[in-house]
């Protein structure tokens, strides 16, 4: 079972909550970024390049529980950065379990060994460890030889001493299917809880642009995955429907209030992916002062080729408990893999081919003959 029926009931009695109240938007996930700084430069990454004095930031551990008291969100996700950087992160974790709050602790795992005697296993808690593909194609998204087997060793030291153990996996150009599903494969064998799995975000400050997949080509690339899939037991800790999503058959709208984002620099706007667009105060301005309908698919070409799971995920768990013979359905049966896929969203705003083109119409001079009388 990908994710414990403790955690199932939890956070499906939360959101039932929400809706038997009418609450429109409520956050599934609480993103809580307590630092930028790592000890990897990855080529995907979008936060490598602050200054030293932003790197050097931290949460403090009372700032860090006042975020999860003030969003109430069931699930925190502790990305970065590299959490286990932070001097504190065990008192972070400690003091959100204590709150019984599902905690996934997103690591690059090269502290972990160093660290993981500081832990105590426990339902709420998880290591999501950054696992980007087989030995070569990990190696290279982290931009650094030996990783892979490191991680590997260290997923075995954890499992064996009881901890939840996932695998976050972002997918990037270049791979194939069977790159993929042998991959998967593997880490079943590990014996991991399950595996997150998404297409990288082309985020604006990433060193290397060329790595990120395309809308078009990310779904087809999961429908070749998923047919692999058919005969395999692979685990994933997500929903079935935004596996359905993935493989281009479910016209979603990303969900970004679902998953908010409390950083070093506040509470970011409009999501966890969108670096440059401000920061509220708290987290109920975050709610009521950001202009939801100016960002998602279609809305701004920021999002245009976005379909990460903290953006989609959150539309797919609404979607479930909306729909639920058609989640039951895909639940059986798995994503879809042949036909049609869905419509994309109509865009509502001119790209920038299309703004270079008008000015260029307005540039040009009209001749006395052409001159319209």
């Amino acid at each position: 079972m990908s994710v414990p029926l403790i955690q199932k009931y939890r956070v499906g009695r939360y959101i039932m909550q929400q809706k038997l109240r009418g609450v429109r938007r409520y956050p599934l996930v609480l993103m809580l970024e307590p630092l930028f700084q790592c000890n990897l430069a990855c080529a995907g990454c979008g936060k490598i390049d602050y200054p030293d004095q932003i790197l050097r930031k931290r949460l403090s551990v009372d700032e860090c529980l006042a975020a999860v008291d003030e969003c109430g969100a069931p699930i925190v996700s502790i990305p970065g950065g590299e959490p286990l950087i932070h001097k504190d992160i065990t008192r972070i974790v400690e003091g959100i379990v204590a709150r019984q709050k599902f905690v996934y602790l997103c690591t690059n795992a090269l502290l972990l060994r160093r660290r993981i005697d500081e832990f105590t296993p426990s339902p709420y808690l998880t290591f999501s460890v950054h696992l980007d593909g087989n030995r070569e194609r990990h190696d290279a998204s982290v931009c650094r030889r030996g990783v892979f087997d490191k991680v590997v060793d260290v997923v075995k030291l954890a499992l064996k001493k009881g901890f939840r153990v996932t695998l976050n996996c972002t997918l990037f150009q270049g791979e194939s299917a069977e790159e993929v599903a042998e991959f998967l494969d593997f880490v079943m064998d590990l014996g991991v809880e399950g595996v997150t799995i998404s297409p990288g975000y082309s985020y604006q400050h990433a060193p290397q642009q060329e790595v990120f997949l395309q809308r078009a080509a990310s779904k087809q690339l999961f429908r070749d995955i998923f047919k692999l899939g058919n005969t395999r037991k692979w685990r994933f800790n997500q929903s079935g429907l935004f596996l359905d999503f993935l493989a281009g058959n479910q016209s979603y709208q990303c969900t970004p209030w679902g998953n908010p984002t409390r950083n070093i620099f506040g509470w970011q706007k409009p999501c966890y992916l969108l670096v440059d667009e401000g920061y509220a105060q708290s987290f109920q301005a975050l709610m009521e002062e950001t202009d939801w309908d100016s960002y998602g698919t279609g809305r701004n070409p920021k999002c245009a080729n976005c379909m990460v799971h903290c953006g989609f995920e959150p539309t797919a768990v609404n979607d479930t408990f909306s729909h639920p013979f058609k989640a039951l359905g895909v639940f059986l049966r798995g994503p879809r893999v042949e036909g049609p896929m869905a419509p994309e969203l109509p865009t509502r705003y001119r790209s920038s081919s299309e703004q270079g083109r008008e000015s260029e119409v307005e540039s040009t001079p009209i001749s006395n003959e052409n001159r319209v009388a």
